[in-house]
């Protein structure tokens, strides 16, 4: 079969692509291995979708080219996408921090794609699977069911993160296949595990939730640690997981806005337990443990000062000593990918294989929790789907 586009991955900046290529009037047949399409929208956000962010630009996106994101981000942006969900009658809503979500179902996401797709008359083949790529002329695709050809190839085949959804490196082999560099790779967004002796400690506390401010150096991030029987999760914990390595050590501030030094200080007459204290603040099951561990509670004025200013500082600056990041399996996105110094940010073409595109996770450029990564795929997906 002969087309003029061929999509290798009908996720997110596949279908985005797809059918802004088929708009332009390309014939466009979009493969992909899994029976359905787009299994990873279905469960983003809670299954409510977190579409993309009202706040957006480069600052929040990784990427070892920090500008690549510019061109394709100022081209389709937050309104772009606002406009698409308001013609097919679809209602969202704003969280904080400008996140963005469906009011009712992801589904109507996919199912909004879908139909852009069939308007414009874009072919599936599912259940497919690539077996091999090569170009003369033009690109051949051999597969499972059959071989396919075409004059441009999109890879939208995601990352390494999501495998129970069929995740994998294909994408990352095409490019080195043609001579492309790929960065390194790692779970991103995931939750970050104790050292053992930390996990024996703390795992007590699976399910309680702090509010609280978690920091690597210069960077940090606010919002809800969550405690798992091995570690930590929650949006701070997994914002800082796409920053932090081993070499560098994490600090939370569990009473970010809280001069808890400045509320010793003035009940220091009291004879108000400590613990009692920090139930006003903290959740009592970490307040009992983290007592237990600094010592029985005493009353707050048999504290010495230096007590007082090494219990504050603890609470505002706990070393977490963590072993590691969890791996893909529980990662929402993959941090590396095909080096951006063999893209063209305007279109999202290899310099090394004329007519051969990458688009999505797959690239170097990786989002922040909130819309983001989802919002690089629309961006992505709609450069690529201007040229191909």
């Amino acid at each position: 079969m002969q087309t003029d586009v061929i999509i290798i991955g009908a996720g997110a900046s596949g279908l985005m692509c797809a059918m802004e290529a088929g708009k332009r009037g390309r014939s466009v047949l979009v493969l992909d291995h899994s029976p359905k399409p787009a299994r990873k929208i279905l469960v983003s956000g809670g299954g409510r979708c977190n579409f993309s962010n009202r706040i957006m630009g480069p600052e929040h996106f990784i990427s070892q080219n920090p500008d690549f994101v510019t061109s394709a981000l100022s081209r389709f942006t937050p309104s772009d996408f606002l406009s698409l969900l308001e013609s097919h009658g679809i209602q969202y809503h704003e969280r904080e921090e400008g996140q963005l979500f469906c009011n009712r179902s992801s589904s109507e996401i996919v199912d909004m794609l879908r139909s852009e797709c069939d308007r414009a008359a874009v072919r599936f083949q599912l259940n497919c699977r690539v077996s091999e790529i090569s170009k003369t002329d033009g690109f051949r695709i051999e597969t499972d069911q059959g071989i396919f050809k075409s004059q441009s190839l999109v890879v939208a085949t995601g990352g390494l993160s999501y495998p129970q959804l069929g995740a994998g490196n294909f994408g990352y082999l095409a490019a080195k296949q043609f001579g492309m560099k790929v960065t390194k790779l790692r779970p991103a967004l995931t939750p970050i595990k104790f050292s053992p002796g930390d996990a024996r400690v703390f795992g007590c506390l699976a399910g309680v939730s702090i509010h609280s401010t978690v920091s690597q150096g210069s960077t940090s991030f606010k919002g809800n640690l969550l405690f798992t029987h091995t570690g930590v999760s929650g949006p701070a914990i997994l914002q800082i997981s796409s920053y932090w390595d081993r070499k560098s050590g994490l600090s939370v501030d569990l009473l970010p806005g809280v001069d808890i030094y400045s509320v010793f200080i003035e009940k220091r007459r009291s004879k108000t337990l400590l613990s009692t204290i920090l139930d006003q603040y903290l959740p009592k099951r970490f307040v009992k443990l983290w007592c237990d561990l600094h010592g029985a509670p005493k009353p707050i004025n048999q504290y010495t000062t230096h007590e007082i200013a090494s219990i504050a500082g603890s609470l505002h600056a706990w070393p977490l000593r963590a072993e590691g990041a969890e791996g893909f399996n529980k990662a929402e996105v993959t941090l590396g990918g095909v080096d951006t110094i063999d893209l063209s940010s305007r279109t999202m073409e290899s310099k090394k294989a004329p007519g051969l595109y990458f688009v999505g996770e797959v690239i170097d450029v990786t989002g922040r929790l909130g819309g983001y990564n989802l919002h690089w795929a629309w961006a992505s997906g709609h450069a690529a789907g201007q040229f191909v």
